[in-house]
């Protein structure tokens, strides 16, 4: 099997990294050639573009910035798929869009999966990241031996559309837990309690999450370097507010989130670190949220394991199985 990666940045370059380490025949593509001749480096191929890629690849695997920069590698990667091609996109996009590709692939005799990921850059590394694939059940069988190579946790959600739906929802909740986190982080400071301490009441409490196991020590470090900026923060926010408008829910926390972030964006730009939204906070008040001891990036500390499917709570055999 030859798998080809095109999209080779903070995700993307991880992800492809558990490819080439589990020794799968390998070829990439980036626009940024110092990408590329990093992985050449370790033994993978280098494509000349999206089109000379999929030609020589069984499987091309997508993790890109935007709907638009993926629809871009799409179609241009269309005069070269048949029915012999799979291709799996790892990016976060929306439904509509997705299908709308898929059905371009399909024309051509090809399959489409999505199978967007969670679990933050540090478990891309380890393939201890959990994989949303979103598919008929005869292809997402097929994939699974990949998926479970780059990822822990692989859970068929239905049909395509479905896994960049749920997507979107996960990454509407991290948002959410971050400003909860920020604002948790910068009223202890301003009561005069000491970080660290408060660090590890968040952690050890109810209150605990995700976001804030990582997050919150990235920011008290200082770095403030999760490998995700606030234009993607904005995206992701705003997908999920617009299947909500589609579907008629008048939700009111997200319209709040995605205001804050474009306020971020107007004071520090649309590439600032997203944990950085802590500076509104920090400015308004003088303070600065920081404490000893805490990493400047997160390093995954789980060893790598063989992944598996994940089957839904109450469903006795997985999802659209026959």
């Amino acid at each position: 099997m030859q798998v080809g990666f095109i999209g080779l940045g903070n995700v993307g370059g991880k992800l492809a990294g558990s490819v080439l380490r589990n020794g799968i025949d390998l070829t990439v593509f980036d626009i940024d050639a110092g990408s590329m001749a990093s992985f050449v480096a370790r033994g993978a191929k280098a494509a000349r573009d999206p089109a000379d890629l999929m030609r020589g690849c069984d499987i091309v695997i997508t993790c890109l910035p935007s709907p638009a920069a993926s629809a871009a590698v799409v179609e241009a990667m269309l005069p070269e798929i048949d029915e012999t091609k799979i291709w799996l996109e790892m990016s976060t996009t929306d439904a509509t869009e997705i299908k709308r590709l898929a059905a371009l692939v399909a024309e051509r005799g090809g399959v489409a999966v999505e199978c967007p990921v969670s679990g933050g850059c540090h478990r891309a590394d380890t393939a201890n990241i959990s994989i949303f694939a979103g598919c008929d059940r005869a292809t997402f069988e097929r994939v699974l031996p990949l998926l479970t190579t780059l990822g822990r946790r692989v859970l068929h959600t239905g049909e395509l559309g479905t896994a960049s739906v749920l997507k979107v929802m996960t990454n509407y909740l991290a948002t959410a837990n971050l400003l909860t986190c920020c604002e948790a982080l910068v009223t202890m400071k301003a009561a005069g309690m000491d970080m660290n301490t408060a660090y590890e009441a968040m952690k050890i409490s109810s209150g605990t999450s995700f976001v804030h196991e990582t997050e919150s020590q990235i920011i008290l470090n200082g770095s403030r370097d999760i490998s995700f900026t606030m234009d993607l923060v904005k995206k992701d926010v705003g997908l999920f507010q617009s299947l909500a408008e589609q579907a008629g829910v008048p939700l009111e926390i997200s319209p709040l989130l995605l205001s804050i972030f474009e306020d971020g964006i107007a004071r520090y730009g649309d590439r600032e670190l997203s944990p950085n939204i802590i500076r509104r906070l920090e400015d308004a008040t003088g303070l600065r949220i920081s404490a000893p001891g805490f990493p400047a990036e997160m390093v995954d500390d789980e060893p790598e394991e063989p992944g598996y499917e994940v089957i839904p709570t109450g469903l006795s055999k997985p999802l659209l199985a026959t």
